[in-house]
């Protein structure tokens, strides 16, 4: 990042390409932003500690490591390393004004950012699968979803993420820019970038919306699936008791369900048809979808979690003794 008003352009015949875009904060608000960093600092923090907090103490406690905790900590890594994609632009626009990102730096954190969120999107469907067999095959859970089976799934989860989006920055990098260079956030996102070009875009959209499609998309549609046939178990259940635990297990990977998916849609949505929506409900939209589900997955799993709830419990209990 370069804090620089002015944003020079490299020219090679009849392609324009500038060496950097300028970054936008809060429309409307820009006098505020000193203030507004506050809670953005605080949800941050929240995502950093809350993550870090979720991955020592499934490490640390035995009892945590099975495939539910497993996806738990690919999840909190994930929650992690989108707070870290977002937070130096973001701070550094809020408090010292810093507007300007380099080109190549702009495409190497949307890359990031979008591949975090497909992973993301793939951790939650493996989640919904392991909700399913372990209320409709409980007997074979352990069976099915072994520790290499588990890791297998990870690494394919990371594997299809790098592959499908590798072509996103080639695809921006082929494109003219000319004049604007405004994008619409304090950091970097493919409809925001691919919009300021004066080419054709019609392989960068298509291409774009077949990825989506194909890997969230499919993903969400498996999610709904999961719960349609988990409830389909849960209805077969003899007493009401069975049904509540039996869902009870589930309604924290719902709530991190609906926190990431909602906002998702909602800011892909804006991008593609909401010409006319104002830039501030964008903006929202933009941070609750890549700041507001890192602070809160720690949070939801944390509250609703007995395990992790009694293992965080024991953990304080014991730096408690310690200082003692």
């Amino acid at each position: 990042m370069e804090h620089d008003s002015h944003t020079p352009w490299e020219f090679n015949g009849s392609f324009y390409q500038p060496s950097a875009f300028l970054m936008m904060g809060i429309p409307g608000l820009e006098a505020l932003h000193p203030w507004i960093s506050i809670p953005f600092c605080a949800l941050y923090l929240a995502a950093l500690l809350g993550n870090c907090a979720i991955l020592f103490i499934i490490r640390r406690t035995p009892s945590l490591h099975e495939p539910m905790y497993y996806f738990l900590s690919m999840l909190a890594v994930t929650d992690l390393g989108l707070a870290l994609c977002t937070l130096p632009t973001t701070l550094g626009l809020f408090w010292f004004d810093v507007r300007s990102i380099g080109f190549d730096a702009c495409l190497a954190q949307m890359y990031f950012i979008h591949i975090l969120s497909f992973i993301e999107s793939s951790v939650l469907l493996a989640m919904a699968f392991d909700r399913f067999i372990a209320i409709s095959h409980p007997l074979r859970h352990p069976a099915i979803l072994t520790k290499s089976t588990v890791l297998k799934i990870g690494l394919a989860i990371v594997l299809r993420g790098m592959v499908s989006l590798l072509p996103i920055p080639f695809l921006l990098k082929r494109l003219t820019y000319c004049g604007k260079t405004e994008l619409s956030h304090s950091f970097c996102f493919h409809p925001d970038i691919m919009n300021l070009a004066c080419a054709d875009i019609k392989v960068n959209v298509f291409y774009g919306m077949i990825i989506l499609l194909s890997t969230v998309g499919m993903d969400l549609i498996f999610i709904v699936l999961s719960y349609i046939l988990i409830i389909r178990t849960v209805v077969s259940l003899t007493t009401r008791e069975e049904c509540l635990k039996a869902l009870n297990t589930c309604v924290s990977h719902i709530c991190a369900v609906l926190v990431f998916f909602i906002p998702m849609i909602a800011l892909s949505m804006i991008h593609r048809f909401g010409k006319n929506v104002p830039p501030l409900v964008n903006t929202l939209v933009a941070y609750t979808y890549l700041i507001i589900p890192p602070a809160l997955n720690p949070v939801i799993y944390s509250i609703k979690s007995t395990h992790i709830r009694e293992a965080l419990l024991r953990a304080l209990c014991r730096k408690r003794g310690s200082d003692w």
